[in-house]
């Protein structure tokens, strides 16, 4: 007894087969290789982080967190920038010798570009958050405040590089986190800056 097979039949059979198993491969690797993506709290944990400052406008300053702390973007004006240098002979650590900062932000200005100053904003003595006071003369603070951050905890200040004032509290400046400009719009904090090599 001789049977006839139908091969055409059992291409099809084979091909349906695999292609069934080929889609139910891809449905159950999916959430499997969706998991190796760090989630916005792993991210926020130590992840860089990504943060747009096109909208930034002068003046203002952006809060985003990074490894469970607040990370300052100041965007400085003009002006601001000329206040650095009037509040040097008050610091505490002018030249940031005795502070946590990257080297490449090792100057004045504690930043890349010194119209951007990126640094956490929790004061160096006991972790408080400081206050932004960029008002010349703030009555609040001092007649003769220079302009920058104050910490209402213990009165730690600090200018606007986030450099300590003498006499403060604070026995540094505040930290400045490694971070680099992807774009000029564009700042991924927690990364090394390609500058610093």
């Amino acid at each position: 007894m001789s049977e006839q097979v139908d091969y055409s039949r059992r291409r099809l059979l084979t091909a349906a087969t695999a292609l069934t198993g080929a889609v139910g491969a891809v449905l159950v690797a999916t959430p499997f290789l969706a998991s190796w993506k760090p989630s916005a709290r792993a991210k926020a944990m130590g992840a860089p982080v990504e943060i747009d400052v096109s909208k930034l406008e002068v003046g203002a300053m952006l809060k985003v967190e990074w490894r469970g702390k607040p990370v300052w973007i100041l965007r400085r004006t003009p002006a601001m920038l000329k206040q650095l240098a009037v509040a040097e002979p008050f610091l505490a650590d002018p030249h940031s010798d005795g502070s946590i900062q990257p080297a490449y932000a090792k100057n004045d200005a504690r930043s890349l570009k010194p119209e951007y100053l990126v640094m956490l904003g929790v004061c160096t003595h006991l972790g408080c958050s400081p206050l932004s006071k960029f008002e010349v003369a703030d009555v609040t603070v001092s007649a003769d405040w220079p302009g920058g951050f104050y910490c209402p905890c213990h009165g730690s200040k600090y200018d606007l590089s986030g450099r300590v004032f003498k006499g403060a509290p604070a026995p540094s400046n505040m930290t400045v986190p490694p971070y680099t400009f992807l774009t000029d719009g564009k700042i991924l904090v927690g990364a090394d800056s390609a500058a610093a090599a």
